[in-house]
């Protein structure tokens, strides 16, 4: 099922990806594209507005925008975190982003085709919109487990049990389970990197939870309405 459903995911956004708009015939910029131009490879995968119908495609409504914009060059630059970084600090207004080694299947070749004004313009669309908390299935007693987890190692970044967006923390509570599955995965075995107090959060709950922590984190999170 996952693999069918990555290869209608690359068939979408293949056929929605949106055309460079860098420059006009005469060297000069050219008008950026309309939002609902640029955000078309989005929802494609991500669902309208960026409210993802699932399983293992993230919501992207309500992401701080300094987060999306980081996601972005990450998977623009692929294993170039350098020149992630210098893009990023050549805008005196993304000081806040931070960009972190990212697994892309269809992102790198989605992001690559997009400027840094585009990236930004996209970010504060997605940024407005409220978060979508998706309705899904979850096991109440591990639920019950995670809230005491979360409430131990997370709550103090990710606050309202994951819900706040506030200081640009990422929303968690109601977003997709096979998602917050495959990411913890990625961040445990390296393929994605974390802020450093993140990591050491992820690393005490493995050493005492062991991955039965994490399902019933993600099952905290699933159980959020």
């Amino acid at each position: 099922m996952h693999s069918r459903f990555i290869s209608l995911a690359i068939l979408a956004s293949a056929l929605m990806l949106p055309p460079a708009l860098h420059a006009d015939e005469h060297g000069g910029d050219a008008p950026m594209a309309s939002i609902e131009m640029l955000t078309g490879a989005c929802v494609a995968c991500h669902g309208p507005g960026g409210a993802s119908v699932g399983p293992a495609t993230p919501s992207l409504a309500g992401l701080p925008a300094v987060y999306f914009i980081g996601a972005m060059l990450s998977y623009k630059h692929g294993q170039d975190l350098d020149a992630a970084e210098a893009e990023a600090a050549s805008d005196p207004e993304l000081e806040d982003v931070e960009v972190f080694a990212r697994h892309g299947t269809i992102m790198d070749r989605i992001a690559s085709g997009y400027t840094l004004d585009e990236i930004k313009a996209m970010a504060h669309y997605f940024a407005d919109k409220p978060v979508f908390l998706a309705t899904q299935e979850f096991d109440a007693e591990l639920a019950s487990t995670g809230e005491a987890l979360h409430s131990d190692n997370c709550e103090k970044c990710h606050e309202e049990g994951g819900r706040s967006t506030i200081d640009d923390m990422v929303p968690l509570a109601g977003q997709w389970k096979y998602y917050l599955q495959y990411s913890l995965a990625d961040f445990h075995g390296g393929a994605r990197g974390m802020p450093k107090k993140m990591k050491s959060r992820l690393k005490e709950v493995m050493e005492t939870e062991g991955e039965g922590g994490l399902t019933a984190l993600i099952n905290y999170y699933a159980s959020q309405r």
